[in-house]
């Protein structure tokens, strides 16, 4: 049975307990398909002879303070979580007091501390503290992933980490005349058939391929698993923030431009998941791992994607555009081709977040853990993602 008990104020870190004597680690995590800085607002008053003894019943869920078991993933899985197994007793790591007050509200049974993600030791300490580490947070800090694996390094039993990478992995960005373009067939991969070329590209045209490198780097004490995500859509479940970024912000950019625009040409495609379904897969590999690792795959084998299908980002901009302007939100449901320059009026990233090509094909989680998605479409939840749009703009 597990049990979470409290944890002093940890920056970063919530605790979970569970007898008799496994311990989990949690970092929540938004996924990007552009590298964004981590932001630390979080309090730093812990010390590390705050942490409980090695020899207690301790688990440690470490959650990033910008997303946190308050954000789209971490809540969607927290929820998921205590749903599953209300016998576990949780305590989320969140940014601040409001974000705390928050969680408490919906989990009631959910203990809380406060922190942040660049407190390198005492990351590493709580890890130190664990068997278990499920990291959902930023997938572009190295800093706290090597905090983690060092303290999961320094224990003398077998541990595991299950780490959130994102398939903006995919595209090589050193190559922008591909924005915008239809994918060759040699650029949809296989989590399974194509796991060499997945785990060795130069981290140069590939981001987060430095956090990846450095998680398939830990000691063979450490058993890793890393979950890759694709555009992920659907509202949460957690405390907070309930959105994606992907497709809402380009509904806001829409809806505020006038009219529907894409990159180039907009053939490019990429894979969807919605939000509740990619919960399920941190669930699995999360009872694996408590059962020693059995029914899943870890190390060099431990690669998973996460999809439902695919989409073409100019499509769905048109459609985007021809429901909006049903409404009136649009002037018309024309949708034209930008360029990558030109996309930096609505967003810096533009040309990468709707002009890339990304298609990874989960064949992993589907066949080792049996994981099957059951959550509606990508286009049953658009006219839901638009309401919210308008919402914010005062225009519905």
């Amino acid at each position: 049975m597990w049990i979470i008990n409290p944890a002093p104020r940890l920056p970063a870190i919530a605790t979970v307990y569970k007898t008799p004597g496994a311990r989990l680690l949690h970092l929540n995590y938004i996924p990007s398909i552009y590298p964004h800085p981590y932001n630390s607002n979080g309090t730093q008053d812990l010390h590390v002879r705050d942490l409980p003894p090695r020899n207690s019943l301790a688990s440690k869920v470490l959650t990033s303070p910008s997303t946190g078991a308050t954000g789209f993933i971490g809540g969607t899985a927290l929820n998921l979580l205590v749903t599953t197994h209300p016998e576990y007793e949780i305590t989320a790591l969140v940014r601040d007091d409001a974000k705390a007050a928050a969680l408490k509200a919906k989990f009631p049974s959910v203990k809380t501390v406060l922190g942040d993600l660049d407190s390198s030791a005492v990351i590493e300490a709580a890890s130190a503290a664990s068997d278990i580490v499920l990291n959902t947070a930023n997938c572009d800090h190295v800093a706290s992933a090597e905090s983690i694996i060092a303290g999961l390094s320094s224990r003398s039993t077998p541990t595991h980490l299950i780490h959130t990478s994102g398939t903006g992995i995919l595209p090589d960005l050193q190559h922008p005349e591909n924005l915008g373009e239809a994918i060759p067939d040699s650029e949809r991969y296989s989590d399974i058939a194509d796991l060499h070329t997945l785990t060795s590209w130069d981290p140069a045209g590939h981001i987060h391929r430095d956090v990846d490198t450095v998680v398939l780097a830990a000691p063979a004490s450490v058993n890793t698993a890393i979950v890759c995500p694709p555009m992920i859509y659907g509202a949460g479940t957690g405390s907070g923030n309930t959105k994606s970024m992907q497709v809402p912000w380009l509904i806001a950019a829409i809806l505020r431009a006038g009219h529907g625009f894409k990159v180039g040409r907009g053939l490019n495609r990429w894979n969807s998941v919605h939000v509740r379904d990619l919960a399920k897969v941190y669930l699995a590999l999360t009872e694996a791992a408590v059962a020693g690792g059995a029914g899943a795959d870890w190390n060099a084998d431990g690669y998973y994607f996460a999809e439902n299908g695919e989409f073409c980002w100019g499509e769905l901009a048109q459609e985007i555009t021809k429901r909006a302007a049903a409404r009136g939100l649009v002037e018309s449901d024309g949708c034209v081709g930008l360029t990558v320059q030109e996309l930096k009026k609505h967003h810096d990233f533009g040309g990468l977040l709707w002009g890339s090509n990304s298609i990874g094909k989960a064949e992993r989680a589907r066949k080792v853990l049996g994981w099957t998605p059951s959550e509606k479409a990508l286009l049953d939840e658009l006219d839901a993602a638009i309401e919210i749009e308008a919402k914010a703009q005062g225009k519905a």
